[in-house]
C-alpha cells in the first residue's frame, strides 16, 4: 500500500497527507485530461482565494461585512470539498475505469458547474464578486470595483472551463461504452470498492489502450509500406 502524499504538508505541521496521488498510475490515454481537471481544481481554489481579497476590497469600499464572511466560508469549505467530491471520483474513475466513480463525478460536477455560473453572476450577499455585484459597485467605489473585477473574470473562466471539462469527460465515457446501467451493476455487486476488481479493471483498461495504440501503429505502417507496382513489359 503506497503512503499518502497529498496534500503535501510541511513537516512542522502535526498532520499527515490524507490521499495518495500519482498520475503515473493513470492510463496514458486518460492522463492528460486527468491532469487538466486537477489544474482546474487548483484554478478554482485560487479563484476562491482571490475572491476573498475582492470581497475584502468590497467591504472596505462600503459593501458590508457579510460578503467577506461568506467569502471565507467559500474558501474554507469548497476548496477541500471540491477535491474530495469531484476530483477524487474522476481520478479513481480514470485509474480503474469505474462507471460508479464516473457517475459520482458527473452528478457532483454538474452541481459545480451550476455553482460556478452563480458565482459568475455575482448575487450580492452570497460572498462572490460576480458581474452583477461588480458592475453595480462601480457607482459606489471605483477602486474596490476594479479589484472585484479580477475574481469576476476568474469565476467566468472557471465556469467555461468546467463546462468544457464536463463535456469532454462525458464524451470520453460514452465513447468507451459506459452507461448508467453499468454503474448500477457495479454498485449492486460492490465492485466499485473491491481493490482486486479495481486493479483488474485498471490492468484491462491499460491493456486495451496499449492494444489500440499498437493496432493504429500497425495500420499506419501497412499504409505507408504499400508501394505501387508498375508493369514495364507492356508495349508503349
Amino acid at each position: 500500500m503506497a503512503e499518502n502524499n497529498f496534500p503535501p504538508l510541511p513537516r512542522f505541521i502535526p498532520l499527515k497527507p490524507c490521499f495518495y496521488q500519482d498520475f503515473n498510475e493513470i492510463p496514458d490515454h486518460r492522463r492528460t485530461i486527468c491532469k487538466r481537471i486537477y489544474y482546474l481544481w487548483i484554478f478554482n481554489s485560487a479563484t476562491l482565494a482571490v475572491n476573498l481579497i475582492g470581497c475584502l476590497a468590497w467591504m472596505c469600499g462600503g459593501g458590508g461585512a457579510t460578503n467577506f464572511g461568506m467569502a471565507i466560508l467559500w474558501l474554507i469549505l469548497f476548496t477541500p470539498c471540491s477535491y474530495v467530491c469531484w476530483f477524487r471520483p474522476i481520478y479513481k474513475a480514470f485509474k480503474t475505469d469505474s462507471s460508479f466513480n464516473f457517475m459520482a463525478f458527473f452528478f457532483v460536477f454538474m452541481a459545480q458547474v451550476v455553482i460556478s455560473i452563480i458565482q459568475t453572476v455575482g448575487i450580492p450577499g452570497w460572498g462572490v464578486c460576480g458581474w452583477l455585484a461588480t458592475i453595480t459597485f462601480f457607482s459606489t467605489n471605483v477602486g474596490s470595483a476594479v479589484v472585484m473585477l479580477i475574481p469576476t473574470v476568474m469565476f467566468t473562466a472557471v465556469a467555461v472551463l468546467s463546462f468544457i471539462a464536463l463535456t469532454k469527460v462525458h464524451n470520453m465515457y460514452r465513447g468507451s461504452g459506459g452507461s448508467m446501467g453499468k454503474a448500477q451493476e457495479e454498485w449492486t455487486s460492490g465492485a466499485w470498492k473491491n481493490p482486486h476488481v479495481q486493479q483488474a479493471a485498471q490492468q484491462a483498461a491499460m491493456g486495451a489502450a496499449q492494444g489500440a495504440m499498437q493496432q493504429n501503429m500497425q495500420q499506419n505502417q501497412t499504409q505507408y509500406s504499400a508501394a505501387p507496382t508498375y508493369n514495364y513489359d507492356e508495349p508503349m
